[in-house]
């Protein structure tokens, strides 16, 4: 009898799961060094308390997406997946790297899919062998992600006009963007990142586009517009954002715009993952989130 089971996420098993992600994703990041590349670190307590906070809004939001894997030790795996409308994403997956190999993470990724329903999906996801076959294997296509880090030069940047602070009375028309470049909208996720985030948008609504900011990091973390120089922008004001390291992540190839922006800001290039997409394209111009896709 298979003592392992797959149930749905409680509020009181946030901070358990959250350990086991810490020490999940810390292992990850170990295996992925190569040579030269800082030692990964665990997360600051900061970290450690959005992340919480995060799964807390997804547990509110969808419910049926969350699931954990427990045995008699406790919890062992977690995947976290929403629905919005007609598409569905993943936002976090992982088990725990000594009980990996043994099942866990297809009954998961089964009953994340299985929440998905016919809907197309997407999500950002490792270079993780046994990840990456299980994703295949599930129907997903996987493109490669490139991201670009390193100190803005800010003397490379042009002078940006054309945008403005965002609000939420943008959200509406952001929404029907986020249709047209993926299937659907964000819906309650630009509320949930407009709490916490700068929102920056173009100023022609003709030409529409947004981007989320992290001030606190000073990078961008979700990027969508209709055209890619309206998108190559809104990359410029985030990357005049930055304060000191920066980093731009998510970038496939059908966004190349964002390659271009960010070496002449005198980034550094490297590779980092797929883009799991299942029933779609990639979205372009557009640079996802990694947590709300």
């Amino acid at each position: 009898m298979d003592p392992v089971r797959i149930r749905p996420m409680s509020e009181d098993d946030l901070p358990v799961a959250e350990r086991v992600s810490a020490v999940t994703f810390l292992d990850a990041d170990r295996l992925a060094m190569r040579a030269g590349d800082p030692e990964p670190e665990p997360p600051s307590p900061a970290g450690s308390r959005r992340w919480i906070e995060r799964m807390r809004y997804f547990l509110t939001v969808d419910p049926d997406g969350c699931l954990v894997a427990e045995d008699t030790g406790g919890i062992t795996g977690f995947a976290i997946s929403q629905n919005r409308g007609p598409l569905w994403y993943l936002a976090t997956y992982g088990v725990l790297p000594g009980r990996q190999g043994r099942g866990i993470g297809r009954r998961l990724m089964d009953a994340a899919l299985a929440h998905a329903g016919d809907r197309p999906g997407l999500f950002s996801a490792t270079a993780h062998p046994g990840a990456t076959r299980r994703y295949r294997l599930a129907g997903f296509t996987l493109h490669p992600q490139m991201r670009m880090v390193g100190r803005v030069d800010r003397s490379a940047l042009p002078p940006v006009r054309g945008l403005r602070e965002g609000a939420e009375g943008d959200l509406e028309w952001m929404d029907d963007l986020d249709r047209a470049l993926r299937g659907a909208g964000h819906g309650p996720d630009h509320r949930h990142m407009l709490g916490s985030q700068r929102l920056v948008v173009s100023a022609d609504r003709g030409r529409p586009g947004y981007v989320y900011i992290d001030d606190g990091a000073g990078r961008p973390t979700l990027l969508a517009a209709a055209d890619s120089e309206t998108a190559r922008l809104l990359l410029w004001e985030a990357l005049a954002s930055a304060r000191e390291e920066t980093l731009v992540n998510c970038i496939t190839t059908p966004n190349h715009w964002a390659v271009d922006a960010a070496l002449t800001a005198r980034l550094h290039l490297d590779q980092e993952g797929f883009l799991a997409v299942r029933g779609m394209d990639p979205p372009a111009p557009y640079l996802a989130s990694g947590h709300f896709l």
